[in-house]
């Protein structure tokens, strides 16, 4: 596998209309972070949080089973060192995003931006950042945190202040939007390749087992992700390599085939 090494690549690029389309699909994303989130502040309510330690603590974490473990663990009054561990535990598939993200990288982009970027990896913002061509510029996926994670912190304050007043049935109905979009991520490249396709919908199959089978459906879903992603990946790399990577200099947003 050939990686891009022009050099310039990451002064090269066109950061202003990158932040602007960022800041465009990150709009769906921030409307279903907001629903999501809003019932997310009903369970920070009742752990005691106030509208502002809501908002800091959304705004700073960005994971809705790692603010749901948090905000439990807080009720039941554990210690620091046992928040943490949970938190790493019920993130930990986030690390497998964050190293995937930064093969999309310039080589030569400062580290600042890796660091930025790595803060703010979610699985939708992923999504959406890994289907742009390489080399990814770092400022749209800026745009897209921007428009996202600050609809996903204002959410849980709205929450925590007004989640009990509205019926279960419109918040959940809110949560549509963050659907759509996964459908926007995942269609347009399966209609293109068989392979993907094909492994799209072995990803939903082994999903829907992986819930329910009597060993794996006791671990936690960030788990049951993290151990599907890779075997699904690795099996798709051996059997279906990808040949090389487009020259960027040859052709502008060429899309890599098996």
């Amino acid at each position: 596998m050939k990686h891009h090494e022009s050099a310039g690549a990451f002064a090269g690029l066109d950061h202003g209309a990158a932040f602007r389309q960022g800041l465009r699909d990150g709009v769906p994303i921030g409307l279903g972070y907001f629903a999501v989130s809003f019932s997310l502040g009903i369970c920070a309510r009742g752990a005691g949080l106030s509208a502002l330690q809501g908002f800091v603590a959304s705004l700073l974490t960005s994971a809705s089973a790692g603010e749901y473990a948090v905000f439990t663990s807080i009720a039941a009054q554990a210690t620091y060192w046992e928040i943490a561990i949970i938190t790493l535990v019920a993130n930990a598939r986030y690390l497998l995003m964050s190293c995937a993200l930064s093969q999309r990288f310039a080589p030569d982009m400062p580290f600042v931006h890796r660091l930025l970027i790595g803060t703010a990896v979610t699985d939708e913002i992923f999504g959406v950042s890994i289907a742009r061509p390489a080399p990814l510029d770092p400022y749209y996926t800026y745009g897209v945190i921007l428009t996202s994670v600050i609809p996903w912190a204002a959410g849980t304050s709205c929450g925590i202040v007004l989640g009990n007043l509205l019926p279960a049935r419109i918040v959940s109905a809110l949560s549509v939007a963050l659907y759509g979009m996964f459908l926007a991520i995942i269609i347009p490249p399966a209609r293109k390749s068989r392979i993907i396709a094909a492994l799209v919908l072995l990803g939903f199959g082994a999903s829907w087992a992986a819930g329910r089978l009597p060993v794996v459906s006791g671990w936690s879903s960030g788990t049951r992700t993290i151990v599907l992603t890779v075997a699904l990946s690795l099996g798709a790399a051996i059997l279906f390599p990808v040949r090389d990577l487009p020259d960027p200099d040859a052709s502008e947003g060429g899309e890599v085939q098996p």
